[in-house]
């Protein structure tokens, strides 16, 4: 099965009242225990790259890795850009064979944000890709991505329609509170998503995806294990899983998850390494620290997402 597009799976999970896991990849540990844990639970899957992502593995080796994973798996599998800031670099990722591409303009003026998202899906839609926008401004750190709590911004409910009809976008990402990276909230506060936005969003655009940036729940387990083993991260905290569950009920079609994978990843390798200081063969401490985003997947696509045994 070749790469596909996220349409068809949006549409099924609208209808069906699930979300599909878009997951950020960087290397090839990454991708095989994404796409393993997908495999095991039927599951559709978007695997996407940041702008740096492609940078650090070199465009080249991200995409051979990927269709690896195709042929490995014989899923159904979408390959998004991540927070493209360019039409230059989203035009990259669609002749590279990208079926799913971000531009992220949520920081320019509403009218700027509509040309810059127009132009990117005039081209792509020639070449057969998808395209998510962003309205809103989501906060935190996470690649290029870096918004100051007083910068960001929750998405205008008002706004969408027009912004849809106007761009001709495939896909919408807003902001309803959550945030990049793996510090989303203060200690002590409770986190909440503002679902009164996403509902009044639903209504202006009924039927139509809606994307979640900035979704990952920040395990305590990992940042135990992280802080356990020399590592120090006070006060990491991300969304409730119950939260976007809920939200994956809703309009929510795709629900982005990185930090989660780095947490997974670093605390496998931390504990590994501290309990065998004398190996040092990579494949060792990698083959744990790849069975630790596997099943991290797997519990997101069951107890989260919602989405195993949706992949045919």
């Amino acid at each position: 099965m070749p790469l596909v597009t996220s349409k068809e799976m949006f549409e099924k999970a609208y209808k069906g009242g699930y979300a599909i896991g878009a997951f950020n990849v960087n290397n090839m540990e990454i991708i095989q225990g994404i796409t393993g844990a997908a495999a095991d639970l039927k599951a559709p899957v978007i695997l996407q790259v940041s702008k740096g992502a492609r940078a650090y593995a070199n465009r080249t080796y991200l995409m051979k890795l990927v269709e690896a994973a195709v042929i490995d798996t014989g899923l159904p599998i979408c390959l998004h850009l991540d927070h493209g800031d360019t039409f230059e670099l989203c035009k990259s990722c669609i002749d590279d064979g990208f079926t799913s591409v971000m531009i992220d303009a949520s920081s320019k003026p509403f009218a700027e944000n509509i040309a810059l998202t127009r132009q990117v899906v005039e081209y792509a839609h020639d070449h057969g890709v998808v395209v998510e926008a962003e309205l809103g401004t989501l906060a935190g750190i996470e690649d290029e991505v870096n918004v100051s709590a007083e910068d960001s911004s929750y998405t205008r409910p008002e706004e969408v329609q027009e912004f849809v009809e106007k761009t001709g976008c495939d896909s919408l990402a807003i902001a309803i509170g959550t945030s990049h990276g793996a510090y989303k909230f203060k200690p002590g506060t409770k986190p909440q998503l503002r679902f009164d936005v996403l509902e009044e969003v639903e209504k202006k655009l009924p039927g139509f995806p809606i994307v979640l940036h900035g979704s990952s729940s920040v395990p305590q387990e990992f940042v135990e294990k992280i802080n356990k083993f020399g590592g120090n991260m006070p006060g990491a905290i991300g969304v409730p899983e119950d939260q976007l569950r809920k939200a994956a009920s809703m309009a929510v079609c795709k629900i982005n998850i990185d930090s989660d994978l780095r947490l997974a990843m670093t605390a496998s390798i931390r504990e590994y390494l501290a309990e065998h200081p004398d190996h040092f063969d990579p494949r060792q401490y990698l083959k744990p620290a790849r069975q630790a985003i596997h099943d991290m997947v797997a519990h997101k696509i069951v107890d989260v997402l919602g989405c195993d045994g949706k992949a045919f």
